[in-house]
């Protein structure tokens, strides 16, 4: 099932071309509106999701980057395991796959993972991020959606 690694690398290549683009054409939290509820706006994040230990004093970049290459290690082997009927999980894990080493590649290079796309509504901002995380996103619920399937099928079976 390796390959499904396409679909990383298509996640990595889109990540960092993004990132790329707006780390050179936007300016350090300055937002630039594109739709009433969506601005691009550079942002550079030392921490995890939503900025979790943004603010540690500098340990967090090498945690989090060791913690990115477990992560790839354990989904790369989990996907080569895979049967080949099992398209949607390794599709999901994949997609998880590539959005890790999107941001494992800016932790290294950086220090930080750098966010750009930032939705809000009146008052409410949502934490800014990028195509790394939508990947990691959009693969979780894939997982999540498996399992529930999994345990759907396994109470009809019984």
């Amino acid at each position: 099932m390796l390959k499904w690694l396409w679909v990383s690398l298509v996640v990595v290549v889109l990540d960092q071309a993004t990132k790329f683009l707006a780390s050179g054409t936007l300016i350090l939290h300055d937002p630039v509106a594109v739709l009433p509820f969506f601005n691009l706006t550079l942002m550079h994040n030392p921490g995890a999701a939503f900025s979790f230990l943004a603010g540690a004093s500098g340990w967090q970049r090498w945690f989090f980057t060791a913690l990115a290459v477990v992560v790839s290690v354990v989904l790369a082997v989990w996907l080569r395991r895979l049967q080949p009927q099992e398209k949607w999980m390794a599709a999901a894990l994949a997609l998880v796959l590539g959005g890790a080493v999107g941001n494992l590649i800016d932790r290294v290079m950086y220090g930080y993972v750098v966010d750009f796309i930032q939705l809000f509504y009146e008052g409410w901002y949502y934490p800014a991020f990028n195509i790394a995380d939508s990947a990691i996103t959009v693969g979780a619920v894939m997982l999540v959606i498996d399992a529930l399937r999994g345990k759907e099928k396994q109470g009809r079976l019984s």
